[in-house]
């Protein structure tokens, strides 16, 4: 009988040894540089059934949102009827959906402007490059290349009256290189956000 307790207790004891085996060889394989288990609980994907993406591929740093705020400079609203995200010059710029092209050109606070409309949503891509991609009428496909994220100064337009502390031509009202964008339904400002997938940071839940 006694052989017999001390055949289970040596049984159990190898079956604790090789779970505890197990579970160090999981922890030791584990990828430490796989941060998708460091970001869970500090940030979520909004996701968005109107079918938009998002335009400006690689970069997704919203430095002004939806709304009224303080004016960053001169010569800006301080409602602000887009966002602005964060890219430097000469970043590609994609249609978040498709459409035809209805303006390009110096559109004010925006600066360079290309406007596209499917006839439900209209979308304003401003603080772009002068060196347009796309003409007025031209049809385009959701995810083709519209424009590039322009320079902060441009030269040569006439009657800017944007200008930054030192003088110089800006691109609109702006502090520095990034894609306002604007989106209309049925001609009314809509937030952005309420439309487009993005990650939103910082969530802690």
């Amino acid at each position: 009988m006694f052989f017999y307790f001390q055949k289970i207790f040596i049984i159990f004891l190898m079956f604790v040894v090789i779970c505890f085996m197990g579970v160090t060889f999981s922890f030791n394989s584990m990828d430490m540089n796989d941060t998708s288990l460091l970001e869970e609980g500090i940030s979520k994907y909004i996701f968005s059934n109107s079918g938009l993406i998002w335009p400006t591929p690689g970069y997704t740093t919203i430095t002004s949102y939806f709304g009224y705020r303080k004016s960053p400079i001169s010569g800006a609203s301080s409602y602000h009827n887009g966002i602005d995200i964060g890219a430097p010059s000469g970043s590609e710029i994609i249609a978040a959906f498709s459409g035809q092209v209805t303006y390009i050109g110096f559109y004010g606070a925006g600066g360079y402007t290309v406007q596209i409309s499917d006839g439900y949503y209209t979308a304003n891509y401003s603080h772009i490059s002068p060196y347009f991609l796309v003409y007025v009428n031209q049809a385009i496909n959701q995810g083709d290349v519209i424009a590039t994220v322009g320079p902060k100064n441009v030269y040569g337009v006439p009657n800017n009256k944007y200008k930054d502390s030192k003088g110089n031509p800006t691109n609109g009202a702006t502090t520095g290189p990034h894609l306002h964008f604007s989106l209309y339904i049925n001609g009314k400002s809509v937030n952005p956000l309420n439309y487009l997938p993005y990650w939103q940071k910082n969530i802690y839940y």
